[in-house]
Parts: C-alpha cells; sequence; structure tokens
C-alpha cells in the first residue's frame, strides 16, 4: 500500500534551471528501500496508541507522511543514498505487537549497514527503535554499552504495569536491559519540572539518569550542558538519539501532545546534535509526537525537518 503513494508523498521542487549536483532536493533521490548501497532510510511509525493510553492528545498517527511532505524539499546531494522503508502501522491496543514489527524492521535496516531514522509517532516509538538496535548487538554476541540521548520534557520512566504507553519506554527499556545483562545508560535534556511527578524524578536518580532541566538550558548553559553530554558520552560506546518534538518551546513547535510553556530552542538543540555526531558513536535516531491535528502553518513539521536534517546532513 505504501509503495503506491511514494510518487505522490516524495514530490516537490524542481530547480530545472540549476546544475543538479548543486540543486537536487531529496525527494528527487530517495528510493523505496531495495538491495544497494548503504545510506539514510526512513521508516514510519504511525502510532498514537501510546499516547491514548498515557491519556494525551491523539492525532500522531497521521505524523509520518506529513513529515516526509516537510523533508521533500530538503536539498541533498545525489551522491548521497537515501530510502523510505515504509510505515509500521500500530492498529488499536497493538502497541505490542508494532513494537516488535519496528524492532524487527531496524535490526534489518541496521545488518544491512544503513543509518536507521524512525519518523514516530507517539514516544512509545522509542521502546521500538532500542528494540531493534538491541537486537541487532546481539546477533554480533557482543555487549557494548549503549547510550541513550532524549531531548524531552518528560523523563518517560513511568511503570508498563498497565501496559506500554508514549510514558513508559525508558523503563521498559531499563527494564530489558537488566534482563539482557545490559548497562541502562539513559540522558535526558530539556526536562520540565512541572511535568514531572517528584516520583518521576525520583525513579531517575535511582536508575543512575544523567538529566537537565529545561530551566538550566539556556544559551548561557550551553556550554555546561554541551559538558555533561560529552562526560555522558565518554562512557558509551554506541548512542541512540531520540527526540520528543515536545521538548521545543510551544512558540515552536505547537503540534503536539503536551506543548511547552517553557521548552528548549533549536539554538540550543542544534548544537547538542553536532556534538554527538563529533563522537562518531551515533547509530540510530527517532523523532517523536508530531502531531499534526495540532500544528499552525506546517511550524512543528518544519522545525522537525530542520532537526532532522541536522542529524543526517
Amino acid at each position: 500500500m505504501f509503495e503506491l503513494k511514494f510518487n505522490d508523498i516524495w514530490t516537490g521542487r524542481v530547480d530545472a534551471d540549476e546544475s543538479p549536483e548543486l540543486a537536487t532536493r531529496l525527494h528527487q533521490v530517495i528510493k523505496p528501500l531495495a538491495e544497494g548501497p548503504a545510506g539514510l532510510v526512513l521508516i514510519g511509525f504511525c502510532s498514537d496508541e501510546g499516547v491514548r493510553r498515557n491519556q494525551g492528545r491523539v492525532g500522531a498517527a497521521q505524523a509520518p507522511n506529513k513529515l516526509r511532505r516537510a523533508l521533500a524539499n530538503l536539498p541533498w546531494s545525489p551522491e548521497r543514498t537515501a530510502y523510505d522503508a515504509g510505515d509500521v502501522q500500530c492498529e488499536e491496543q497493538q502497541l505490542e505487537t508494532a513494537h516488535q514489527a519496528l524492532a524487527d524492521r531496524v535490526t534489518d535496516c541496521l545488518e544491512a549497514g544503513h543509518f536507521p531514522l524512525v519518523l514516530g509517532g507517539g514516544h512509545e516509538v522509542a521502546f521500538g527503535t532500542w528494540l531493534g538496535l538491541a537486537q541487532h548487538i546481539e546477533a554480533s554476541g557482543e555487549k557494548p554499552r549503549i547510550g541513550i540521548v532524549n531531548f524531552d520534557a518528560h523523563f518517560d520512566l513511568r511503570p508498563d504495569s498497565n501496559g506500554a504507553s508514549s510514558g513508559t519506554p525508558f523503563y521498559q527499556i531499563a527494564r530489558q536491559c537488566q534482563a539482557r545483562g545490559l548497562e541502562f545508560r539513559y540522558c535526558c535534556l530539556g526536562v520540565s519540572e512541572v511535568s514531572n511527578t517528584a516520583a518521576l524524578f525520583r525513579r531517575a536518580d535511582e536508575l543512575g539518569v544523567s538529566y537537565r532541566s529545561d530551566a538550566d538550558m539556556g544559551l548561557l548553559h550551553l556550554q555546561e550542558t554541551i559538558r555533561q553530554l560529552e562526560q555522558f558520552m565518554e562512557s558509551c560506546d554506541l548512542l541512540y538519539l531520540t527526540i520528543d518534538l515536545d521538548v521545543l518551546p510551544a512558540s515552536v513547535a505547537p503540534g503536539v501532545s503536551a506543548p511547552a510553556p517553557h521548552g528548549v530552542g533549536l539554538e540550543i538543540l542544534e548544537p547538542l546534535i553536532a556534538t554527538i555526531k563529533r563522537s562518531g558513536k551515533l547509530k540510530i535516531a527517532d523523532i517523536a509526537e508530531y502531531n499534526p491535528t495540532f500544528d499552525i502553518d506546517n511550524w512543528t513539521a518544519r522545525a522537525a525537518a530542520r532537526l532532522i536534517h541536522f542529524i543526517v546532513k
């Protein structure tokens, strides 16, 4: 079904009067995933089941194609390989099945040497993304230290005793790490003190989470934040970057499940992403919580596209 829509989704401006090597855009290069050279692979995760379970504003299931359209006109070198692996659909009450389907698709991409970037979907996407990386690592017979860097207003460390949701993924990952004999290494930057209970802060401390509040992530704090991130990355062999768009101020990203009255600006996030990329350890990434229903003139989609471009350029 996805392939029938490919040419409708990946379309955009063509600068025919310019040299192709200088004016190519992503929609002119990207292809459906097939055997070929390693490159960027986009995977859609069409789910807001986790947001619904977490009593949030649903609509994130519509995000992947909206994000693709926002990405279509990005400048792109014709020598850079890019694929689209289509969507994993989460049916109602079938989140756990969708997690495994996403994990398997991620694992296949990693096995082929690609860089997977998953387009959520609610932040329940994080468990499926991480699981795909864990499966890939286990197949190698090694146990590297996987570091999770999450830009987010929320810890998402709620217990999953009543089922997985958009509020539980990193608690689920912590339990999986314990079961698989892996270290749980988690850095959450942009935490809102008014959006996380004392119980969540205590759980973060108990799990050894490195975190920083949105109030302490202004431009005056940038170098200090970079040092904290660098210290975290030093103890990791591989990195998984996940960005919940509700980390951005509501004026920049209104189209999310839980808009942030304070948030962290792009002028802070981009240098931090650059720091992660310089480490040479980044293995996989995802974007979560875009909700087109509440966006204004595609502001949030454009911000997400900018962040994605910054990750993969």
